[in-house]
């Protein structure tokens, strides 16, 4: 079972410069640490609806890493994760109803405090679609706790991650295959919920020009963000990726 967004990962140039910005903004970023494979290094933004926004930067070239092509692009959303409750289970469901998923493969990160973590990671076969991420420590531990919610911004959540995909009806055919779902299908978009988030897939027809930029420069994949809470409409120009504020009416 699959049961909630987990987090969105956020491309940046240099951890320490998007750490002071994204401060600046008024977020509370919690340090990170580095990845298993010492390629990658990140920062955490956490959230009390159990969501959280990963500022990752590369540490060395690394050619053959899932997100090394988007260097080339430049920082901004590059991808986002599901949180499933065992993810062997979770592959194995997906594959049963048509959808090979790649994995489970084992990954983790050693915090500042020395602390060393581990999970399961699960990746799909398109890019339109998220990958998985389950923990095997525990998972209080890889994500920062209520000690780092208080953002002067307001932000208290993921709302809404945005998917720019090039045929919403075909991407929600494999959504259904990896969630065991049946999305109510529209041209130009399509609404998941998922947890206290939804996932929201748009097309080249929807008027989204965020969705057209995305296709265009980096393909399919995670294009916006809406943040519950946020006291700024649109903090795009500020922090070079496209997080704003929830529209509530």
């Amino acid at each position: 079972m699959i049961h909630a967004l987990d987090h969105v990962v956020i491309l940046v140039e240099q951890l320490s410069s998007a750490v002071a910005a994204y401060t600046a903004a008024g977020f509370v970023v919690a340090p990170g640490g580095e990845h298993a494979d010492g390629a990658t290094h990140n920062a955490l933004i956490s959230f009390p609806d159990g969501t959280y926004l990963e500022l990752l930067a590369f540490r060395r070239p690394a050619p053959e890493h899932r997100w090394w092509r988007h260097v080339a692009v430049g920082p901004g959303l590059i991808d986002f994760a599901l949180l499933p409750v065992n993810t062997t289970i979770a592959v194995a469901a997906a594959a049963d109803r048509g959808l090979m998923m790649n994995g489970p493969v084992p990954g983790g990160r050693i915090r500042p405090d020395g602390l060393s973590l581990a999970w399961e990671t699960a990746w799909p076969p398109s890019p339109d679609l998220p990958f998985l991420c389950g923990d095997v420590t525990d998972r209080s531990l890889r994500v920062p706790d209520a000690d780092f919610w208080g953002h002067s911004n307001g932000a208290r959540g993921i709302a809404e991650v945005i998917v720019a995909v090039t045929n919403p009806i075909a991407s929600a055919g494999r959504y259904a295959m990896l969630l065991g779902i049946t999305p109510q299908a529209a041209p130009a978009e399509v609404r998941i919920p998922l947890g206290e988030s939804t996932i929201v897939l748009r097309g080249p027809d929807s008027g989204d020009q965020r969705v057209i930029d995305r296709l265009m420069r980096r393909g399919e994949g995670i294009c916006a963000v809406t943040l519950k809470g946020l006291h700024f409409p649109d903090l795009t120009a500020t922090l070079g990726a496209a997080i704003v504020a929830e529209h509530v009416a």
